[in-house]
């Protein structure tokens, strides 16, 4: 492989409530609503992206939130956990911080000493927090509810569930790029880059698990990094001669993308880094609007008219993230 990712992206869930999906994101893991905006393929629902004080690729999670959306299935060819960073001795503070939310919990540490806590958010879907040994030197994004020094850093990993190893591992490696760490029972680990949070992957592997289905509560895909657009269409291009069936490059406003399905099922995306989520509304007021692309602009009202409307918490108010980014 010619090319490589440098890391994870984002992870795009099916969520329920919109509401609900706010107040969690926001409140109780504190992270910032860095756009709002909705489905382009099916604008009749939000897209919601929580990540760091900018929206930096690799400390994103985003969400397309439907209501009254049927419960989804974990299994085999889907990504089962989400996983994200948090500081080293920060995992007994939200052991407590969750429980006194009613979020209940579990704490493991792993072969590689690593620190970690499991739960589910208000619809199901599987997260942890890990404390990396090696640290993550990334900025949070500081709320009065979860301070800095304990706030997400961002994106550790991802765990994709898949039938049989071989061919999903193959394509991590020399597809996408990644370098094989570790094995430890079913589960192997992959690096990208650095092989720091935010460029990892496992792969469980589970011959008898049932194949998971797509709904609430579960990972639609799993998007990795490309500098650019040249990058990435190479990239594309590589693909496809190698028998993959590979989406047309998609404007997703913020960045592009391309997607495909590994041998396992999982679906993956290819974004790129540049753009970024300021660039229809300034940094300090990022969220608190709904944006639309120029192609959608023209049926705002009706969109809006379809929308539940979303009451968003004080730490996503410009004002309170003017005061918090003098904090910083």
């Amino acid at each position: 492989m010619s090319i490589s990712t440098s890391g994870l992206h984002h992870v795009t869930a099916i969520g329920g409530n919109p509401q609900r999906n706010a107040d969690f994101y926001l409140r109780t893991l504190g992270l910032r609503l860095v756009k709002t905006t909705v489905n382009f393929d099916d604008p009749g629902t939000y897209h919601l992206y929580y990540g760091d004080a900018e929206g930096k690729p690799g400390t994103l999670v985003t969400f397309f939130p439907w209501k009254d959306v049927p419960h989804g299935r974990r299994g085999a060819g889907q990504a089962t956990t989400t996983s994200f960073s948090v500081p080293a001795n920060s995992i007994g503070w939200w052991e407590q911080h969750l429980a006194a939310a009613g979020v209940q919990t579990s704490r493991i540490k792993t072969s590689d000493e690593e620190d970690t806590l499991g739960f589910r958010d208000p619809d199901g879907l599987a997260i942890a927090l890990v404390a990396h040994p090696q640290g993550d030197p990334r900025n949070p994004w500081d709320t009065p509810l979860v301070p800095g020094e304990h706030a997400i850093r961002g994106l550790h990993s991802v765990t994709m569930t898949v039938s049989q190893e071989d061919a999903t591992a193959g394509t991590l490696v020399d597809d996408l790029g990644l370098k094989f760490l570790r094995q430890d029972g079913n589960r192997l680990r992959f690096a990208a880059g650095d092989g720091g949070p935010g460029a990892l992957v496992d792969v469980q592997v589970a011959p008898d698990a049932p194949r998971g289905l797509v709904a609430g509560g579960t990972v639609h895909h799993v998007a990795w990094r490309v500098p650019d657009d040249a990058t990435q269409l190479a990239w594309r291009e590589e693909l496809v001669g190698k028998g993959f069936n590979v989406t047309s490059i998609l404007d997703r406003q913020y960045f592009h993308s391309i997607y495909f399905r590994e041998p396992g099922g999982v679906l993956l995306e290819i974004a790129t880094d540049d753009l970024g989520f300021n660039v229809d509304e300034p940094l300090l007021e990022l969220g608190r609007a709904l944006k639309l692309p120029p192609w959608l602009e023209p049926k705002r009202e009706q969109i809006q008219a379809a929308l539940p409307e979303l009451d968003l918490p004080d730490e996503n108010n410009p004002e309170v993230a003017e005061r918090l980014a003098e904090r910083r």
